[in-house]
């Protein structure tokens, strides 16, 4: 089949061991290994791919983003991946309010192309910023604002499509298909012998999703085959584009935000609330934000009104007076227990950014179990929704089940994530029985299994539960007019596969044996915690505009291999043993692993708290125990004993190094990349100037702090050191070191040499643990050295004393907010470019460094995203041009663009060597731009 394909001109076709595992998976839990994946680069292609599959009779299924919640993007043929190539905005029609595009366009990049007209496209799925338009036509998806602007049927004015029998239609504003058009007029025909079941059964409320459309093609909604094919999740035809319906943008927006004692009495207030005509109706129960709170924190939960359950509720207006006054009238009539208009649009990301990222969060019950998708989005008719779910709590408790419902409340559909027991050998028997349950719940309330979605692997098989028999009959008609081969995504809606039948993660086997990392959060399971990765897919979005960090790799080669998604796959199917063999010494998992930075930003970013950085050095250390490492292994891991080695003679070293011959020939024999500069060491380390330096203020009555000096502050940068000295002295304290060559195994770990870190970390916290049990903090200047004591030593010690030492430990802006007194130096009119470190930004957070700039005066842009060294990654033999890629992203883009006379604030040592090796430009550490104006440090 390969072959066919290539022969017929398809210049990507993928039939590798670690591509065929990567798309074996959607968000769903369902498993299916195609047989190759094709990413066409034009309409041709995909009509070449489809007639290769129609000769042969291979299935073919499309897929976006993949991030379809049903199993509706998975086949056993092959897969046809969009959003590679066909990605473009063709055409935005001002005037007609209206877009052309193609099928693999990510909905937020439609949404900027439309902006600058003050038009968007209306729904907006919580996976907005990496879905595609072709997989929201798939599936009928609709998000929070579908309630204003309807479901994408609603919006959809056209469409190309690619039949079955690879016909090409051209249907409604993309070319009105003639009425002698053989096919849809036996379609027509079929309609006509049909009018009572489509009448009586379907398009009987707007979140009806499930089953075909058919409603669209009655004689009184004339016909509208566009709007009719719209849901039909590939089984009918593959689409090549569509033109689309947009909506003028709001001047202002504002939230209603009201509380409840439960989510039950929350919907019970919905329909009240639809008199007020709002863009948005949401729900959150108050056990995600416990979930919320688990994973990030208190500090990461808004301000919400008295209550357990909530709406959030949606108005706009041409003033921001008109959307309060709209927000005030909707609290009247809301009989809430406790309301807060919220027009601030900070404050409002921050709830929306709970509801986006819902999926993900609820992907772990409260108590930290998993919790899984399979009855993810059924809906009902508002006016009995309140009940509904009641009944639903009932059933789960019945069924000895938990999750955290939310969902699109204006609409009546409901989300939840629910711990099936998989690990147990019941586990499927539960799972099969629950659905069944559940879907003659809904369908007793007149509700649809489906309420955005679509049914695909997860519910098809449940339609008879919810449609008569004709209904089904007639889908199978239509299904037969289409396709009649049944190539396109057999199993889903017609002729399904049972709900039971591929699920992933009955598959996993736990891992806990010979781990070098504690998995603490995943009961010390491997396998538990690499399948923390639902496949939601946020990693393949550009985050960095809102100061996000993950997916550095992925955002620089939109490999599907290079995203923390596709490295969770590989992971997981090795672990699984399925696909991807050979263990902990995999070529597939080592070239999936190859480009991951380390980052440590999927462990903040990712919904579901995934660690790649933490798999990878797991993997590293496994794959190597015993055996010859890679060269740079040895010397960039080792990084802290060379330099202290160089420390005895840095002059001689440096010149030694400043040698264009020895210089090629180190990095040669270092593993290190030909275009890297050798950084300088520091003449006089920071220690040795601690120990000589005069006029140390005098440690009474002064409290103490301990600095903790890392290899980098030691052996690059003492100048680092010596300004936090200033700081701290000049806010009262009585500054002592950590001893010197005391090490956080950082380079070790990043390196997966996990035996020496555990080592070295244990000497660490020994060390540490007396100053903070006696109340002294700790505080790191180097952030990825910080990140370890406050996090990886956890992991790696698994004891009482590294928690305790995580707790003491504190960076600079941490410790100074809190100094009663204290106050920053006035820095106005300085502006400064920030790149937060992103074990920084990933484990402690930058809002502290960022509250304290902004209490100086300092005019900050802050940086999303990874500078693109990244520790040892950058600097490595074949990862120079990912490093550069990830930098010009946005760290070199707005450094070259950046007002005269900005600093750069990079408190990172890769950070700032990326800076000083790709810009020529020198950068500040928090330390120095803190200096006080009368404190000049002595000269190193």
């Amino acid at each position: 089949m390969v072959d066919a394909l290539r022969r017929a001109g398809l210049a990507e076709v993928d039939d590798s061991t670690l591509t065929r595992a990567l798309y074996s998976s959607d968000a769903s839990l369902y498993r299916v290994t195609p047989a190759a994946v094709v990413r066409p680069r034009d309409v041709d292609e995909v009509a070449a791919t489809l007639d290769v599959c129609r000769t042969l009779g291979v299935p073919l299924t499309s897929r976006g983003a993949g991030t379809s919640i049903a199993g509706n993007a998975v086949g056993t043929g092959v897969v046809l991946e969009f959003s590679r190539h066909l990605n473009r905005v063709r055409a935005i029609d001002p005037e007609a309010r209206t877009a052309t595009v193609e099928p693999g366009v990510v909905q937020a990049q439609l949404q900027r192309a439309a902006a600058p007209h003050g038009l968007r496209f209306g729904p907006d799925p919580s996976t907005h910023n990496r879905a595609t338009l072709g997989g929201m036509i798939g599936n009928n998806a609709c998000g929070s604002r579908a309630l204003g602007y309807g479901r994408t049927a609603d919006n959809v004015l056209g469409l190309q499509l690619l039949t079955g029998t690879g016909q090409r239609l051209g249907l409604g504003a993309d070319g009105a298909a003639a009425a002698s058009e053989p096919l849809l007029a036996e379609l027509r025909s079929v309609v006509g012998q049909e009018l009572t079941t489509i009448r009586t059964e379907l398009g009987r409320f707007s979140r009806q999703v499930s089953g075909y459309s058919l409603e669209h093609l009655l004689p009184e909604r004339s016909f509208d085959v566009s709007r009719a094919l719209v849901g039909s999740e590939g089984t009918l035809g593959v689409v090549l584009g569509a033109t689309v319906r947009l909506v003028t943008e709001p001047a202002h927006r504002g939230l209603a935000v009201l509380g409840y004692p439960d989510m039950a009495t929350a919907a019970d207030a919905v329909p009240a609330l639809l008199v007020h005509r709002p863009t948005a109706c949401e729900g959150i129960d108050g056990r995600i934000l416990d979930v919320v709170r688990a994973r990030r924190g208190p500090a990461a939960v808004p301000a919400m009104p008295r209550g357990n359950g909530w709406l959030i509720v949606e108005v706009t207006g041409q003033s921001p007076a008109e959307v309060a006054a709209n927000a005030r009238a909707v609290v009247a009539d809301a009989g809430a227990l406790d309301a807060m208009v919220v027009t601030d649009p900070r404050a409002a990301a921050g709830l929306w950014r709970i509801r986006e990222d819902g999926a993900g969060l609820a992907g772990r019950t409260p108590a930290g179990a998993p919790a899984h998708s399979g009855w993810e989005d059924a809906a009902v008719p508002p006016v009995v929704l309140g009940a509904y779910l009641r009944d639903f709590e009932r059933l789960l408790a019945d069924h000895r089940l938990s999750g955290v419902p939310y969902g699109h409340f204006g609409d009546g559909c409901v989300h939840i994530r629910i711990d099936f027991p998989f690990a147990s050998p019941s586990g499927v028997g539960v799972f099969r029985d629950f659905l069944t349950d559940a879907a003659t719940l809904v369908a007793g309330y007149g509700g649809s299994l489906s309420g955005e979605h679509g049914d695909g692997r997860a519910r098809s098989a449940l339609l008879p539960l919810m449609y008569s028999g004709s209904a089904l009959a007639l889908f199978g008609r239509v299904k037969a007019l289409f396709d009649p081969d049944n190539l396109l995504n057999p199993g889903v809606l017609v002729d399904p596969r049972p709900v039971d039948a591929d699920l992933r993660v009955v598959q996993a086997r736990p891992l806990r044996e010979g781990l070098a990392l504690g998995y603490r959060h995943d009961g010390g399971d491997f396998s538990a915690a690499v399948h923390r990765c639902t496949g939601v897919g946020k990693c393949l979005a550009d985050t960095t505009a809102e100061g996000g960090v993950m997916c550095p790799s992925y955002l620089a080669t939109r490999e599907e291999k290079d995203s923390t998604r596709g490295r969770a796959r590989a992971l997981q199917e090795m672990v699984n043993g399925t696909t991807v063999t050979g263990g902990w010494r995999s070529p597939d998992v080592r070239e999936a692993l190859d480009l991951c930075l380390a980052c440590k930003g999927c462990s903040s970013d990712c919904p579901t708290g995934v660690d790649m950085a933490a798999y990878k050095a797991e993997v590293l250390h496994q794959s190597y125990r015993g055996r010859l490492r890679p060269r740079s292994h040895y010397t960039l891991g080792w990084l802290p004993r060379w330099s202290r080695l160089a420390s005895r003679a840095p002059r001689l070293a440096n010149a030694v190094l400043g040698r264009p011959t020895v210089a090629r020939v180190t990095r040669w024999a270092a593993g290190v990349d030909s275009r890297r500069g050798l950084p300088r060491f520091a003449e006089v380390p920071f220690h040795r100037w601690f120990s000589r330096r005069a006029g140390g203020v005098r440690a009474a009555d002064r409290p103490p702090v301990v600095l903790f000096v890392d290899s980098f502050t030691e052996h690059f940068r003492p100048e680092v050191g010596i300004a936090a000295v200033q700081v701290l002295e000049d806010a009262g304290y009585a500054v002592r070191l950590t001893p010197s060559g005391l090490c956080c195994g950082l380079t070790w770990i990043t390196t997966g040499q996990l035996d020496t870190a555990k080592v070295l970390v244990g000497q660490t916290v020994s060390a540490l643990l007396p100053e903070v049990e006696a109340g002294v903090p700790v505080v790191g200047l180097e952030p990825s050295c910080t990140a370890v004591l406050r996090s990886d030593a956890v992991e790696l010690l698994g004891t009482a004393a590294a928690a305790t030492v995580a707790r003491g430990t504190r960076t600079l802006a941490e410790l100074l907010l809190d100094t009663p007194g204290w106050t920053p130096p006035d820095l106005t009119g300085t502006r400064a470019v920030a790149q937060p470190h992103c074990h920084h930004y990933a484990v402690m957070g930058w809002d502290a460094d960022a509250r304290l700039l902004d209490a100086a005066g300092v005019e900050v842009t802050r940086l999303g995203g990874c500078c693109g060294l990244a520790g040892n990654f950058g600097a490595e033999r074949g990862h120079y041009e990912v490093s550069v890629a990830v930098a010009e992203n946005a760290l070199l883009p707005t450094i070259r663009d950046r007002e005269p006379g900005s600093v750069v604030l990079a408190d990172g040592f890769s950070c700032h060597t990326q800076v000083a090796d790709l810009a020529a430009v020198d950068t500040v550490h928090l330390a120095q731009l803190l200096l006080p104006p009368s404190a000049t440090p002595p000269a190193a």
